[in-house]
């Protein structure tokens, strides 16, 4: 019998496929589960990390029992991505994929930012050490890719274009053609949410200092990002950015 839609496109496994909703969820989990079982050795918290501090309170500060239930969480995934996932086959090859994916666009961003910049800047996070600077740079690709690309540009232009233009579509859609109103939303709304990821990063313990310069930059990068997103999936740009982010705090340069 012939396959259709969701599972034809995820049997196949071609490299160009955009992954389905719960494999792309699925290739992420690796950098959710490293960042939460390190985060709290660490104590360091990436901004829009809205899980850890319940975590902590749920295993009423254990650190054990903490890391037991962020283990559980894994656990429960992979147990709902049997039974609700079905036809989304996850397959290793995929993680390779979006791995390298992720180095391929992290290189493409790290050697943009040269024309732009002078100076990479690292931030506060540099100077606690390498092994904080890879936490971190896992929260912040999986929690600030949720915040921003997820529901501030995903559902925020779907909810704009529906309200102003009256039209419904995912996010390049192959097939559908929005129209210029509603891809003009959509542009200005990727707009403002890189700016709102940019603002993001001078507050808080280890916001930086306001510059125009690395403002605009960082804005950018949300541009970036936010193309990953929507051609590509949210695992594409949670690696992308994790791995952008290791670049620029952990490795020397």
């Amino acid at each position: 019998m012939a396959e259709t839609g969701v599972s034809a496109a995820a049997s196949t496994g071609r490299l160009a496929d955009k992954p389905g909703a719960w494999v792309d969820l699925g290739l992420t989990l690796p950098i959710f589960l490293a960042y939460h079982v390190g985060v709290v050795f660490l104590r360091v918290q990436n901004a829009t990390d809205i899980v850890t501090a319940p975590l902590l309170k749920l295993a009423e500060g254990d650190r054990t029992a903490y890391v037991g239930i962020t283990a559980g969480i894994g656990l429960a995934f992979a147990t709902v991505f049997w039974f609700v996932g079905r036809g989304q086959a996850l397959r290793p090859r995929k993680f390779l994929q979006i791995a390298l994916e992720g180095v391929l666009y992290a290189f493409l961003m790290r050697f943009g930012a040269g024309f732009l910049v002078d100076k990479i800047f690292a931030g506060n996070i540099k100077e606690q050490g390498p092994l904080v600077g890879m936490v971190m740079s896992l929260g912040a690709g999986f929690y600030e890719e949720l915040a921003f690309r997820v529901l501030l540009f995903g559902l925020g232009a779907k909810l704009l274009v529906w309200l102003v233009a009256r039209e419904r579509y995912g996010l390049f859609t192959v097939g559908v053609r929005p129209s210029l109103r509603a891809m003009t939303l959509m542009f200005v709304w990727a707009a403002v949410a890189a700016a709102a990821f940019s603002g993001v990063h001078y507050v808080g313990a280890y916001g930086d200092p306001f510059q125009l310069t690395t403002f605009t930059f960082r804005m950018f990068l949300g541009l970036a990002l936010t193309l990953i997103y929507a051609t590509r999936g949210f695992a594409a740009a949670v690696w992308t950015h994790a791995l952008y982010d290791v670049w620029v705090l952990v490795l020397p340069h």
